[in-house]
């Protein structure tokens, strides 16, 4: 066999390094995202079940700070909702910012909202 035309294959330690370092600042990132998803959504479900539970605008927050209190929802509270009567319909809707620190002055700003509304918008963008 000739070694010169031998060729090895695989990974070499320096790229083992970067490979390993852009999976962990994937997985920082996931685990520091993630909670703040689990909570949007929770808000997302809340309004839904506070929307059906009430028939007046102080009726709907009292039912979305009873679930919020369950569902450990910190982000916001009832008083935060927008509560709109479109179309002969109460439409509930929310924005909120989440800003997550990364290290140094690295940070990410996410941005959510969430309507009742059948199209998914919120009562602004109507």
């Amino acid at each position: 066999m000739d070694w010169l035309a031998y060729k090895q294959r695989g990974i070499s330690l320096t790229g083992l390094i970067v490979v390993l370092a852009l999976v962990g600042l994937i997985g920082v990132l996931a685990m520091k995202i993630l909670p703040t998803y689990t909570e949007y959504r929770a808000v997302n479900d809340a309004i839904g079940k506070a929307r059906t539970a009430g028939s007046t605008p102080q009726e709907i927050r009292a039912a979305f700070d009873r679930s919020a209190e369950v569902n450990y929802i910190s982000a916001i509270s009832g008083r935060d909702l927008t509560i709109e009567r479109i179309d002969g319909e109460l439409v509930v809707s929310f924005a909120y910012d989440k800003k997550i620190h990364l290290a140094g002055p690295a940070s990410v700003l996410l941005e959510y909202s969430g309507s009742t509304a059948k199209a998914g918008k919120t009562a602004a963008e109507q």
